[in-house]
Parts: structure tokens; sequence; C-alpha cells
């Protein structure tokens, strides 16, 4: 033991690298078995689901997943295959993945899809954003976008599983939790953007629309990897060196929020008998018979505003879900063009974390339908839920409640606990 200790001594800087790696080594392998006890726990969770008779004249539910292996820097198919795949399997669902081969074949494989009892997005932003568009492309959309979906988040940006999952620092978890609550059932309504431009057939976002200097600085941040936790700051200080300030013009022209209709009852009442039918029908005929002239319609009453900002965005209220709502609207923030370079790396750092952020002094407009009109010549790129696209004058519609995701019955259950108080 002496002589143990005197050559540990004797070689203390290995003996310290060594205790280094075998603390490390420990803390890896004991991370790695809580995270097959909580794929375990899972399974066992969906097994239940499996284990539940049903009749045998009534099919499989068909899940259609829609899997972007490209996500988390190429990791999502082994994410998927190890945290998710098997909990959909053993729930006894009739599981189809479709693996997206390339940036825009979701949209595609969208149109050719048959009937399908959920859909399932495994991915980050930029697949939601594909699916949807893909879905509501349809010339069948109204029927289709009944169909409930599921958000698995796998990639590096998932704003939806904000609002739809509890907070967990843990990925298995995290990736988990969002595959059990599609099994569960609860689901929660989504607001969704149309986004039309002049020519291009529209886009549809979840999140939201954001133009301006924060964005273009933003996409950016990864070039400057090699600065580590002072990448971010780095790209928004080297995006000041261009021309200062930076201004983006054009005008807006939105309409005011939209009164909330009742929600429609699930279960509708039964037909009542033709005699009943018979009456009400003379009864409204003879009401409506002495009729007044009808009066002109109002014309849409358009607000106008020119925009001379350093960044715009036009985002859904799906981060505040308020499912007690009177009103339906999006958020239009446009930032004051008047911003300090200091001001404007610290406001960046603070826009990786929240992109749609509306800081202090910006203008903020609810709206239910705006008209971005830009000047002619007009460079640079629109952010519309994390993907890029060519800055142009675009119109943005706002449908309220036109998707149903599922959520994790703890969040809708503390959204309508909010909704009560």
């Amino acid at each position: 033991a002496v002589k143990v200790l005197t050559t540990l001594r004797n070689h203390w800087k290995k003996t310290t690298f060594g205790v280094c790696l075998l603390s490390w080594g420990g803390h890896w392998l004991y991370g790695k078995h809580c995270d097959n006890l909580l794929r375990r726990a899972a399974c066992q969770e969906a097994q239940a689901f499996g284990n539940e008779l049903i009749p045998s004249s009534m099919p499989l539910k068909k899940a259609t997943v829609f899997l972007n292996p490209a996500a988390c820097k190429g990791k999502a198919r082994n994410l998927f295959e190890k945290n998710a795949a098997p909990i959909l399997h053993l729930s006894g669902l009739d599981v189809t993945v479709v693996k997206t081969d390339y940036e825009g074949q979701a949209k595609k494989l969208l149109e050719l899809m048959e009937n399908t009892d959920l859909i399932i997005i495994a991915g980050g932003d930029g697949t939601v954003q594909e699916v949807v568009t893909g879905l509501l492309r349809r010339a069948d959309e109204a029927v289709f976008s009944k169909i409930p979906i599921g958000f698995i988040p796998l990639g590096k940006t998932c704003t939806l599983s904000n609002t739809l999952y509890p907070e967990s620092t843990n990925q298995v978890q995290h990736i988990t939790n969002a595959t059990l609550a599609i099994l569960k059932g609860e689901t929660v309504p989504l607001d969704v953007l149309q986004i039309k431009g002049e020519k291009e057939q529209p886009v549809f976002a979840v999140t939201g629309l954001r133009w301006g200097s924060y964005r273009d600085a933003g996409v950016k941040v990864s070039k400057y990897w090699y600065l580590g936790p002072l990448k971010t700051k780095a790209a928004h200080f080297f995006s000041t060196f261009k021309e200062w300030p930076q201004k983006h013009q054009g005008a807006l022209m939105y309409l005011g929020p939209t009164e909330r209709p009742p929600e429609e009852p699930e279960e509708k009442p039964s037909r009542p008998p033709l005699y009943v039918r018979i009456y009400r029908r003379l009864r409204l005929y003879w009401a409506s018979r002495p009729k007044e002239i009808p009066q002109e319609v109002a014309p849409e009453d358009w607000e106008q505003l020119k925009l001379s900002t350093i960044e715009l965005s036009i985002a859904t209220r799906n981060r505040q879900l308020d499912l007690a709502r009177t009103e339906d609207f999006m958020d239009i923030c446009v930032e004051a063009d008047t911003v300090s370079k200091g001001q404007f790396v610290n406001r960046g750092s603070q826009k990786m974390r929240d992109p749609h952020v509306c800081p202090e002094g910006s203008q903020c407009i609810q709206a239910s339908r705006c008209i971005l009109q830009l000047p002619e010549g007009t460079e640079g790129s629109f952010g519309i839920d994390n993907e890029e696209y060519e800055a142009m004058p675009v119109e943005v519609k706002l449908l309220p409640r036109k998707l149903r995701f599922f959520c994790d019955p703890r969040m809708r259950e503390q959204m309508l606990r909010a909704a009560v108080q």
C-alpha cells in the first residue's frame, strides 16, 4: 500500500488525469443507466395502451410519422429509433414512418398521403413548417386539417415544445414525454398563419415571420462557433459594421382582431323528427317575408402604417396559449430603428432565446390580417418558423384554431386553470 501511494505521489499528474477520467466515465455511465430507466418506464406505460382490448370489427389506428433524419445535426434518426419508436409500436398503433431525404420533400409527400388517423412530426421547427404547409395546401385540407397532430421534438429549435410539454433538461425524458402525450390523446387548438406572396403558393407557419437585422445576424451565429459562448455577441457585433443604423423600409396595412366564435360541440345533436323540421322551415319563411332593402356592406376598415424598423415580427399567440380568449389575433411587433450598437448586441442575445420578444419602445399591433408592402429592389430574407424565404410583398392571414396538436395533459390542465382564473 505504501509503495502504491508513493508511486501515485511521484506521478501526481498522471494520477490527477486518471481520477478525472474515471469520474467523467462514471458520470457518463450513470447518465446512460438513468436514460435506460426512463425508456423502460415509458415503454411500460405504452404497453398498457397496447394491452387495451378493442372490438374485432374496429381496425387499428393508423399513425403516419414524418421523420427528418437530418435534424439535430443528423442525430434525429437515432434519437427517434431509440426513444420514440418503441413506445409507438408497443402502444398498438399501426405506424408508418416516412423519412424525408431532402428539404421540401415533406410538402410533396403530404399531397400524396392517404387517409390516416394521426400525423406525427419528428424533427424541429423546419419539419413542422413543411408538414403543416403540405397539409394545408391539399385540395381537401378542410378534412385533413381535422386530423390530430403529434410533435416529437428532435430538432435544434423546437419552439412548439415549450407550449405542448413541460420543461425538461433531459433529452430522453423530453422525447418520451412527447411520445406518451400522443397516446394519452389530449389536444389543444393552435393558430396558423397563411403567408402568401404575389406568385408563390402560400406558406403556413405555427410560430411566425421575422424580417430584420436581428434575424439576419442570428443566422450567422454558427459561423463563429470557434468563439464558444461569445459567438452570439460576436455575430451581432460584426453585423453592426454594415451600414448603420440598419433600417428596413416598407408599408403595412392591417385589420384588427376578430371575435372568436363559440366552440362547435364535438357530438352533433340528433336530427329532430320530420314534422318538427317542416314546422321550423315554415316559421322561418313567414318570419322573413317582409324583407327590408339590404344595407350596403361597409368596406373593410384597413389601418395603414409606414415602416422604418430594425426588425418586424408577425407571430401567432401559440407561445402564450389562452383557451378562454374571446378575440383571435396575431401579434405584430414593429421595433424602433433608433437603437445603439450596444443595445443591438444585447438584444440580439435575448432574441436568440426568444425570437418574437417585443422590446420596450416597440409598436405592438394586434391584427387578424395584414399586407406587408416592400419597396422595389428590397433584398434580404424572411425567417418563417426559422426557415429562410426570399423577402417579398406578402399577405399574412390568421387561421384561428386551425390545427389540433397533442399536448401533455399537465400542460392542458394548467391552461384550463389559467383560463378559469
